[in-house]
Order: C-alpha cells, then structure tokens, then sequence
C-alpha cells in the first residue's frame, strides 16, 4: 500500500469503509438525453393543448353572448320621406242618384187592365202608363150619382115648400112655427146635397185613379205588375208599386269628403267624374250643396255634387270618382302607409334616431291610400320604421337592416 493511500485511509472516519464506484448494468441504465426531450416535447403539446381548449370556450362563450346580445335587439327596415307628388286635387268615390226617383202606386182597388211601358222605356209627364179596372168603384158612383139626384130632388121640394110658407106667413094663412120648420127642411136639404156632392166628387177621383200617369219625364226602371194583377190602393193596405220612374236627365252624387278638406269644399264651385267603364273621359259636375256638418262616426262631410246627363250615359246608381280642387299647399313630404301607428295619444311614426326609436307625431296632409302626404312632423332625413310593431316603444334599442337600399331610393326619389 503506498503512502498515499495508507494518508487516506487514516483521514477516512472510524466505522465508514471506503466505497468503490458503482458501474450501472445493462437493465439499471437512466433515460437517455433524447427520451427526455420528447417527454418535454409531450408535454409542451399537452400544455398547449389544455390552454387552447380554455381559450376556445371562451371565445365561444363570448360569441354566443354578443349573438345573444345581438338578437335582443330587432332589426327594422327604414324608409325615407320624399317630397309629394301629389296633385292639387283629390279624387273620392260616390255612387250616382236620379234627381228624382220615385215609385209609382195606385190609389184606388181593382184589377190591372193594361200596362203601357216596359223597363228602359223614357216617359214624359203626363203620359198614360197603366189602366186598373174598379167595378167596386164604378158601382159606388153610381150609387152616389143616385143619392144626388135624390137628395136634389128633396131640396127642390124643401125650397118650394119653404117658399110657399113665407108667402103665406104673410097673410096669417100658416103659422109662424110651420114656415120656421119649412125653412129649416129646406136648410137640411141644402146640406144633405152638399154632401152627396161631395162624395160624388170623391168617386169621381177615385175613378180618375184608374189611369195611372207619368208625374215627370223620366226612364221606366222597374215594372213590378202584369194585366190582371191584383191592386191594392188607399187606406189601411199595404201598396203594391206598379212601377220605379227615376229622372236621370240630371244625376246627383253624394260624396263623403274627409274632414281634413272640409274647409275646401264651397257650393257652387267646380268637380270633375271619371268612370272606369269610360277611360280617359271626364263629366263636368257642380257643388250644389252640403250638410254643413261633420259626421261623427265617419269624420266626413256629405257633399251633393249635380251632374248635367242629357244623353243618358251616366246611370243612376254607378261608382264613380269626383275629383275637387283644392289650394295648392307647400312643399310637403310623402310615406307609405304602412308606417303610420295609430295609438291613444294620436297619430305617429317610429323615427330612428342614434340606434334608439322616437314616436314622432305626424299630421296627414292628403290620403291617396298607399301613400300619405304628412303636412307636419317629419324632415327628409328621417329614417321612418316599416310596417312597426304595435309594441314598438319610445326610447327602444333598435337595429337598421336596409340602410344602404334605403339611402339610395332616398337620392333616386330626389333626383
């Protein structure tokens, strides 16, 4: 043992024994430099893995959230105000009237004995139209006719008595009580022709009444009997109408003309008709007069309107347009209809404004049905809602889908 070695041995503490290097065998080797870099590669994969998933849900979680956000506001498309092109008159329907139109009865009981005209037949007055036969009445004149000659009769006799009794009054010859008594016979005499006269002169209209005359010119538009029909006049029944005369020389139109134009409408001014069965032809009408009141339920005013019809091509009873002037107003703007709400407080619009909806209150200038005219309310850069919910409310978060189409049918309206 050398020196060295023996030096080391005595340093070395009592009871530890020198221990000779452990060479590792084949089964008792460590992992390699290489094994543990894929186990770090692994793990970093894991690691990235783990942390990409987190961050995944929540950007998706944040998606879902701005999407739910997004979905509770309602989108609305919008519409801008154009200036009106509207005339300066309105057209509103009204049917057409006969000036006169009347049905045409019998007076009198009987049977009809011939009729004269038909429907569609032009009558003047004063024309004969039907015979009725009254062999009742006839009867009863006769009658009557009998009691005059009778009670006429009776009166001369009274007269001749009453005579002869004055001039004997006046020799004492009778009594004062027995010319008073003349006289008076020949008073109630008087009075009892006076009355079969009278109803002599009653049968003699009522058989006048079998010829039945037009009252007026006019056109037969209806006949409601035929030779032999049953008629039933005077009191206490019901009358059967023999025919419908209606005068359509001249019609009238009545129009329920809208409260907002009220204070247009003056008699005596001008109105147009149009037809759709004569296009593109106008009639001349006049105001000839009014109601003077608005209707309460319609909020209208009933205008007569007079239309000359000499040649007969305007029929009672057709729908027709009269079209009335009315001032020219200034320059005003025009919406669909389908924006308006109608709600407690009045009329309205949804206006949106900065992403959030204002109720504007609009008044309505001219209705021409798919389009209004707003006198007040509005300006051309407001972006009107179409067709708004009935929930729509003031102050409410709102989203615009057809900004861009809106927009641009805006400029092309203007140019």
């Amino acid at each position: 043992m050398s020196d060295e070695e023996m030096n080391t041995e005595m340093t070395m503490p009592s009871g530890e024994q020198r221990r000779a290097p452990h060479v590792p065998g084949p089964g008792e080797r460590g992992l390699s430099r290489g094994a543990w870099v894929g186990i770090a590669v692994v793990a970093i994969v894991l690691l990235v893995v783990v942390v990409a998933g987190i961050r995944s849900r929540g950007v998706a979680e944040e998606a879902l959230a701005r999407q739910t956000e997004d979905s509770a506001i309602p989108s609305v498309n919008v519409v801008y105000p154009t200036i009106s092109t509207l005339s300066s008159e309105i057209a509103l329907p009204g049917n057409t009237q006969a000036f006169t139109d009347t049905p045409i009865y019998s007076r009198t009981n009987g049977y009809l004995k011939q009729w004269y005209f038909d429907i569609g037949a032009h009558v003047r007055k004063g024309q004969l139209m039907a015979v009725i036969e009254t062999p009742e009445v006839d009867q009863q004149l006769q009658v009557a006719q009998a009691d005059l000659k009778s009670a006429e009769a009776n009166l001369n006799l009274a007269k001749t008595t009453s005579m002869r009794y004055q001039n004997l009054l006046k020799t004492n010859s009778v009594s004062k009580q027995e010319t008073d008594v003349a006289v008076s016979d020949a008073a109630a005499k008087q009075a009892a022709v006076d009355a079969s006269m009278a109803n002599v002169r009653r049968l003699e209209k009522l058989q006048s009444f079998e010829k039945v005359y037009a009252p007026f010119d006019g056109i037969v538009t209806a006949r409601n009997t035929d030779i032999g029909a049953l008629i039933a006049g005077g009191e206490n029944t019901t009358p059967k109408e023999l025919f419908h005369l209606a005068a359509i020389g001249r019609l009238r139109v009545y129009v329920p003309v809208p409260e907002a134009y009220a204070p247009a409408i003056k008699d005596g001014a001008k109105a147009t008709l149009t037809l759709d069965e004569y296009p593109g032809q106008t009639f001349a009408g006049t105001i000839a007069r009014n109601s003077n009141a608005i209707d309460p339920a319609s909020r209208t005013l009933n205008v007569e309107v007079d239309v000359a019809n000499p040649d007969g091509k305007l029929l009672p009873g057709a729908y027709v347009f009269v079209h009335f002037k009315v001032p020219q107003q200034d320059a005003r703007l025009m919406l669909p209809a389908n924006t308006l709400l109608f709600r407690s407080e009045g009329l309205r619009v949804g206006v949106v404004r900065n992403g959030r909806v204002h109720l504007a209150p609009v008044t309505i200038g001219k209705d021409a049905g798919a389009t209004v005219e707003i006198a007040s309310g509005l300006t051309t850069a407001d972006a009107v809602i179409l067709d708004p919910s009935d929930s729509l409310a003031e102050g409410q978060e709102v989203r615009i889908a057809n900004r861009t189409g809106a927009k641009a049918a805006q400029k092309a309206s203007a140019e």
